[in-house]
């Protein structure tokens, strides 16, 4: 590729997060004569892929491996064949960050959600009550990832008393240690400005579950109808949602948003150091544990059970981060032969002392 040809890639995909790094990782397929672009949306073995000569429709059966992380998703940057009927993607540039989340089937696989991404928006309702649980669960996916998770409460004109959004915000503040929590209203157009310089600077992907508003914020953002949104039902704040597959769109005050449908079931998936970046107050009172290997059940000198006794962390929060932590291991299991004999192991380390604090408080009794 020439270099003018080269410059001219950099300046139109600029708007899409193209930059010199990701030249440098293209230049081998450059050199090939194949075209960079992002891709935009996948649907059924095919992808739109934004480059310099704009969109293209192209397959993606060149890059179909048996490993589902390893297909190609919104927001990778690819390698893509200059012509031919149909045109095919040859393969993807690695990715620096990858949302996954584990699938519904008993395979326990995981699924890849968007690739490339920057910022985490886990968009929460204010229309319904606060799950609490759900909104750490969707942070330990986003932490794991590798991109930085914001929290957005939309429909925070449904809250018109200051006082009252401001123990909202406090409550998902706890739930998110490290984690800007900012209101939004898109009714209204409050806290759009702040979201707006957010998301400007790079990638930013929405989460969240049907009737969270991702759409109507989404298209706040575009400053268009971008995204078809269909009435939430005023009974109980839930809508069903019309976007099925993941788009990715250049915002005109700049970065790239990838909205998402809505996700009914979030799975997590060989997501240790996310839940424990969410649930990071834990993971440093368990440093103070007498045992390092410390279950924070019922262990002497216990610094987690201390601090649930004493009221300076809330049991829900420990009874969310087990949960967590159980579910991983599980999925970890089903996929690591390694990890699977660590769980026996722990297992029966836990077996032998239940069993040796029984025998010790039958022989008091004697």
């Amino acid at each position: 590729m020439t270099s003018t040809s080269s410059h001219s890639n950099h300046s139109a995909l600029s708007s899409y997060g193209w930059d010199d790094s990701w030249a440098d990782a293209f230049a081998p397929y450059a050199a090939e004569g194949l075209l960079p672009g992002r891709v935009v949306r996948v649907d059924r073995g095919q992808c739109d892929v934004v480059t310099a000569d704009g969109v293209l429709r192209a397959d993606t059966a060149f890059v179909t491996p048996h490993d589902p992380l390893r297909v190609v998703c919104t927001g990778d940057w690819v390698a893509v064949e200059p012509g031919g009927n149909p045109r095919y993607v040859r393969t993807y540039l690695p990715r620096r960050t990858a949302f996954v989340r584990s699938t519904s089937s008993k395979r326990s696989e995981g699924q890849i959600l968007a690739a490339n991404v920057d910022h985490a928006v886990v968009a929460v309702s204010l229309a319904v009550e606060l799950d609490l649980a759900r909104i750490e669960r969707f942070l330990a996916l986003a932490w794991e990832s590798g991109a930085q998770p914001l929290v957005v409460l939309t429909k925070a004109d449904l809250v018109p008393d200051p006082v009252t959004l401001a123990y909202l915000v406090q409550d998902v503040e706890t739930a998110a240690p490290g984690v800007p929590v900012l209101p939004v209203s898109a009714e209204q157009g409050e806290g759009l400005d702040v979201l707006a310089a957010v998301v400007s600077g790079g990638t930013a992907v929405l989460l969240g579950q049907s009737g969270a508003g991702k759409s109507t914020l989404a298209n706040a953002l575009l400053g268009e109808d971008a995204m078809d949104v269909q009435a939430i039902r005023d009974v109980d704040g839930k809508g069903r949602h019309t976007t099925t597959t993941r788009n990715l769109l250049a915002l005109p005050g700049g970065g790239v948003l990838i909205d998402t449908p809505g996700l009914r079931g979030v799975g997590l998936f060989d997501a240790g150091n996310g839940v424990d970046q969410v649930f990071a107050e834990i993971a440093e009172l368990a440093e103070e544990c007498r045992f390092h290997d410390c279950a924070h059940e019922s262990e002497p000198g216990c610094a987690v059970l201390a601090a649930i006794d004493s009221g300076a962390l809330p049991e829900r929060r420990l009874e969310s981060y087990r949960k967590l932590m159980r579910e991983n291991q599980r999925i970890v299991a089903k996929t690591d032969a390694r990890a699977r004999a660590e769980i026996r192991k722990e297992y029966k380390r836990r077996g032998a002392i239940g069993k040796a604090a029984m025998e010790a408080k039958r022989g008091g009794l004697r």
